[in-house]
């Protein structure tokens, strides 16, 4: 069966399309690498990784599990002026955070230095790499373009002698970054660029994160990446599709270095892309440092450590990449499914509790001033098997102020004048009194029945309304930071001439409201921990807080709200 078969294989019957899947089952039928299977995610340490990442992360992870094989972690650090170590940690904590994890098989293309500069000295030796004097400009229009074909470099049949005395001094230190570049010899009439002639080593005078100024000459990464795939003896090279058309320098360099342990192949996929997303690291870097955002990890953010900040959960990202499958094709996916992901688990695994934003103050004037009642109440509705906490009831409530409209409209089973409603685990209140200041009401006064405490729908009482509530005199004060999506458009990347993807910025995506009120029973929780306010949304605590100060990111409503905005034209 030939590479391309393989690739174009059908998908497995049980499952969401996975080609990769195909291909690497048919590998281990046919015994090829000795039924290994050897995967590698291998970031650029370059910026925070983002859902883009996850995709990748979950395939190369989940098929080396699931074909009893092994993932290496490999940092492609070979550009040292953007790598920094904060992304090394980061990407390591975003991994981990995901459910996977690489053992003893962390590596750096850093770890490979000296074997890569043996390999180009080897090429350069065999008549297949030149050292090049051209400028970085002549050397661009000499490889020519898409209708223009290449032409030869005038230092392309340079001795052998004198480019590796070059390179030798290249490596010493003795040029100026620009100066010379060392060149692959391989085909200038290529329909396919990459083939020109591609440079594989350039001058970089910066400080590498774990070389220090041992090197100042490094590999381009079209250059280090097959190589070191093929030196840790990767069997399935998985990359996104813009990397197909390199696929043939890949093959060349795997074919032409003499001595290499493995025998990697590299196979493309469709990238994931989302729509109201940017996941370009150069974009999402810009809106970091033009501080658009508070950082790579604010809760706006697509990255990894942004979305773990709002409160999604791993696991949810882990069923939307693999209910996505893998494709040939681009394309873009609603975000709304990574949404109903997210909002799945959540609803299985976040415990009920009750929060108010904007709290109105209602009295029950039937209630004794002293009298303080804790309910038991579940932490979810239908299986109190799985936990209650005590939630305290006393003569003084706060209600959501949208619970109440002076003047009710049609279909309004809330509170108004008047109006009759189900108080959350208590029983049913009437709205005896309004009390206001000016044009602001500023109290409710309420009667509780007592025989609607049972709480029971078969009392008789036809109560259609249900709103949540906390006791004034119990509840903490916290601040709640009302995340939403980050662009107002479906395809923040599509910019009219002149214009610019923060354009179409979402003004409306973060709304901090403060003295929300919330019941005792959050108390202590830390950063991390994921609720549900009921009737509100899924809320999760920040890492802003403390012993003194609660805060809440909101992760997301319990309904997609911009389905309807859509629907309406809002």
């Amino acid at each position: 069966m030939t590479r391309e078969t393989r690739e174009n294989a059908p998908p497995a019957a049980d499952g969401p399309p996975n080609f990769i899947r195909e291909v690497v089952a048919q590998d281990r039928a046919a015994g090829k690498h000795g039924g290994a299977v050897i995967t590698r995610f291998p970031p650029e340490p370059n910026g925070y990784l983002h859902i883009g990442h996850a995709k990748s992360i979950c395939l190369n992870f989940g098929l080396a599990a699931e074909f009893g094989g092994r993932c290496h972690l490999r940092f492609d650090d070979t550009n040292p002026a953007t790598e920094e170590v904060e992304y090394v940690e980061s990407i390591q904590e975003d991994i981990r955070w995901l459910g996977f994890d690489w053992g003893e098989h962390k590596y750096f293309a850093s770890d490979y230095f000296e074997q890569l500069y043996t390999f180009a000295e080897d090429l350069i030796r065999a008549g297949k790499a030149y050292v090049d004097s051209s400028t970085a400009e002549q050397i661009k229009e000499l490889r020519g373009n898409f209708y223009k074909k290449g032409v030869a470099s005038p230092y392309r049949e340079r001795p052998i002698a004198e480019s590796l005395d070059l390179f030798r001094r290249m490596r010493a230190g003795e040029f100026e970054e620009g100066q010379h570049v060392l060149r692959a010899k391989i085909d200038l009439e290529s329909g396919n660029i990459n083939m020109r002639d591609p440079p594989i080593y350039r001058i970089k005078r910066a400080h590498h994160h774990r070389t220090g100024d041992a090197w100042c000459i490094y590999p381009m990464y079209d250059y280090a990446h097959p190589l070191s795939d093929a030196i840790e003896s990767i069997t399935h090279s998985i990359c996104t599709l813009e990397f197909e058309d390199h696929r043939p320098l890949y093959d060349w360099l795997i074919e032409n270095v003499a001595g290499l342990p493995g025998d990697p192949q590299q196979i493309e996929f469709a990238r994931l892309n989302l729509t109201y997303t940017v996941m370009s690291k150069r974009k999402l870097l810009e809106l970091v440092k033009t501080d658009k955002v508070s950082g790579w990890d604010d809760p706006r953010m697509p990255t990894l450590s942004g979305m773990r900040r709002l409160g999604f959960t791993p696991e949810a990202i882990r069923a939307f990449c693999e209910r996505i499958g893998v494709s040939k094709h681009n394309g873009i996916v609603d975000v709304s499914l990574l949404e109903h992901a997210l909002r799945e688990h959540l609803n299985a695994t976040s415990p009920r509790v009750m929060g108010v934003l904007r709290p109105l103050k209602l009295t029950l004037v039937d209630w004794p001033e002293d009298r303080v009642e804790w309910i038991d109440a579940p932490y979810y509705a239908d299986e109190p098997q799985r936990g209650t906490r005590p939630v305290p009831l006393s003569r003084v409530l706060f209600i959501e102020r949208d619970d109440f409209k002076e003047v009710p409209v049609k279909g309004w089973f809330r509170l108004s004048p008047g109006a009759e409603v189900r108080l959350r685990h208590v029983g049913i209140v009437k709205c005896v009194e309004v009390v206001k200041d000016g044009d602001e009401v500023v109290e409710l006064r309420c009667t509780l029945d007592p025989t609607s405490r049972s709480g029971n729908p078969g009392d008789g009482r036809k109560v259609k309304g249900t709103i949540h509530w906390v006791s004034a005199q119990h509840a903490l004060t916290a601040e709640a930071r009302l995340y939403d999506r980050l662009f107002r458009v479906e395809n923040p990347n599509e910019v009219a001439e002149g214009g610019h993807f923060t354009d179409h910025l979402n003004p409306s995506s973060l709304e901090v409201v403060a003295g929300c009120k919330v019941e005792p029973s959050l108390a202590g929780a830390p950063a991390g921990t994921r609720v549900q306010f009921e009737r509100l949304a899924y809320f999760c605590v920040d890492r802003d807080s403390n012993e003194d100060r609660l805060v809440f990111n909101r992760t997301i409503t319990l309904r997609d709200s911009w389905a309807k905005l859509e629907a309406k034209g809002g």
